[in-house]
């Protein structure tokens, strides 16, 4: 499973690629607008810090408009995935510019039949909002288990992708439903890395490793360092 950071921020991304794991980031107009930067110019940063698909938002509601910004959007990075919002005109703007060799990733699906739709239409991806689902009381892992399973069976190429992710719970469920990919809030993206037991046992292999230097060297390290503070003879 391919694991994209859903952020604009550039120091977020540096750090998250740096671990070697990050396969791709995930932006929309918000998330650009919070950073106080040409779009275009935050894009390209992006791209320059990851080498993997970087999803760019059109903000045209039309269809004729969509895929004249996915032509423009396309031609900023070869790596840039044009998001496309799940609405009719959404759908016959993807049907358009697929068959132009552009990437597309069809946002704000809600539904199966939805996602469905764009499969058919060519999109690239398809990012199901399982967190705002849930915050209306509904189960959104749940649709993206149903999006998985419907791809499967006709073998749609279009990929899932799990977004409006909550917690590392929702990362673990999609990894379980053979979901391709997850967009995650840095915040999970940090917590994915840790459990009490791995510090307390980090903690332990630590005191562990202390004590067998003072065994090696004969006595404690602690007091050595006090040694050398205040050398053998000086006044108390």
């Amino acid at each position: 499973m391919k694991i994209f950071l859903d952020t604009a921020n550039i120091d977020e991304i540096r750090v998250a690629a740096e671990t070697g794991i990050l396969d791709g980031v995930t932006t929309n107009p918000s998330l650009i607008a919070k950073e106080g930067k040409a779009f275009e110019d935050v894009i390209n940063e992006i791209c320059s810090l990851v080498d993997g698909p970087i999803s760019a938002e059109v903000v045209s509601t039309d269809a004729a408009g969509m895929i004249a910004e996915a032509r423009h959007l396309a031609g900023i990075h070869e790596n840039v995935v044009v998001k496309v919002p799940l609405t009719r005109d959404g759908i016959q703007a993807v049907s358009v510019v697929s068959q132009e060799g552009i990437n597309t990733n069809v946002t704000l699906c809600f539904s199966p039949l939805q996602a469905l739709m764009a499969a058919k239409a060519g999109a690239s991806m398809i990012s199901p909002f399982a967190g705002r689902l849930e915050d209306i009381g509904h189960d959104g892992m749940e649709l993206c288990a149903q999006i998985v399973e419907i791809y499967e069976n006709y073998g749609y190429t279009t990929e899932v992708l799990v977004a409006s992710i909550r917690s590392p719970k929702h990362v673990l469920d999609a990894a379980l439903m053979g979901a391709d990919i997850v967009t995650i809030p840095t915040k999970v993206f940090d917590a994915m890395f840790k459990h009490p037991l791995t510090d307390k046992g980090l903690a332990a292999f630590l005191a562990d490793w202390d004590n067998a230097g003072d065994a090696i060297t004969g006595g404690s390290a602690k007091a050595a360092a006090v040694e050398e503070a205040v050398p053998a003879g000086a006044a108390d």
